[in-house]
């Protein structure tokens, strides 16, 4: 866990500290792109280096350092990719569903559908795929688990502390409104929420009891409302040491789990639903799938060029890494 973002609420900057911690990580990446001979890889950053004021000079030295050219996406960009990485998780059979994912400088959020013709009937049939999906309308909450961590204290969180962050996120996202008009949806029970983050995945490793975290079980999971609700009552009254010894928070995640949980509560009150899908996947799955539908468009458009057709079977080297404020 890199938590690039850490202390970047206070200064403005990226803390030497922390550039150390990422340009280590990258650092594995490169070594990993290097000795595998990737040809096709798409590297990215968020929130932390669109904030900070030292973000272009951590890029120059990342670059130096580690060989990896790192791209700042945009918000919009940001969104688009945690839909891209889980839209196979989306229940075909909802009219609508809110895509959240909690990252440690900001909270992205999408309201998504099927793609639907001029009667709405459903354009494109078979499994769910980021081309059968239509982001209605999407927004970036610059809060995260990092910042609400070191404004309030996530060491040492309680119950006054937790309902003021709840109160604080949920007046943030309420501003936001409903410009896709979808809220009728959620409100009959035909949407459903999708997240993707450490906080929903934490949340379901603990609601199954865990004794380590195992991604095939918790990927894909359907959670109830109340149930993911039962689990954050829970983590909110452990302190520091009690979350740090859950196998699936740890001693990195101890101190941001509960504001995580908080955000998450907050979405639950300004958009009730009654189920959250969990996806153990995100931006780095979001990457993934653009390279694999880039490479086979660039491959349709040389057996068009060629008139030949080409192997049933090619090799797709490709790698993606995503660092955030996490």
């Amino acid at each position: 866990i890199v938590r690039l973002g850490e202390g970047l609420s206070q200064t403005g900057v990226l803390s030497d500290v922390a550039q150390d911690r990422a340009i280590e990580a990258i650092k594995i990446c490169a070594e990993k792109v290097n000795q595998r001979g990737v040809t096709n890889g798409r590297y990215i950053a968020t929130q932390a280096c669109r904030a900070a004021g030292n973000g272009d000079a951590f890029l120059k030295r990342v670059r130096e350092e580690t060989g990896i050219q790192l791209e700042v996406i945009s918000t919009e960009e940001e969104a688009r990719l945690a839909v891209n990485g889980c839209a196979d998780l989306y229940d075909e059979k909802a009219q609508a569903a809110l895509v959240f994912d909690i990252g440690g400088g900001s909270t992205e959020i999408s309201w998504v559908r099927p793609k639907a013709d001029a009667q709405g009937v459903r354009r494109i049939k078979g499994p769910m795929t980021p081309q059968a999906l239509e982001i209605v309308n999407w927004f970036s909450l610059p809060i995260g688990v990092v910042n609400l961590s070191e404004k309030w204290g996530g060491r040492s969180m309680n119950k006054e502390r937790y309902d003021k962050i709840v109160e604080e996120v949920r007046a943030a996202v309420a501003a936001h409104g409903d410009p896709g008009g979808l809220r009728p949806i959620f409100e009959a029970g035909r949407g459903h929420f999708l997240g993707t983050s450490g906080t929903v995945t934490s949340i379901a490793g603990v609601h199954l009891g865990l004794t380590r975290y195992q991604r095939d079980r918790v990927d894909g999971l359907w959670l109830k409302a109340g149930e993911a609700r039962a689990v954050s009552e829970q983590l909110c009254a452990m302190d520091f040491d009690m979350l740090a010894n859950e196998p699936c928070i740890g001693k990195d995640r101890a101190d941001l789990v509960v504001c995580g949980c908080a955000i998450l509560e907050a979405l639950l009150q300004e958009w009730p639903v009654e189920r959250i899908r969990v996806g153990d996947r995100g931006l780095r799955e979001g990457i993934l799938s653009g390279l694999i539908s880039k490479s086979r468009r660039r491959r349709r458009g040389r057996r068009k060029s060629s008139g030949r057709r080409a192997p049933k079977s090619q090799n797709l080297n490709t790698v993606n890494c995503a660092i955030s404020a996490d």
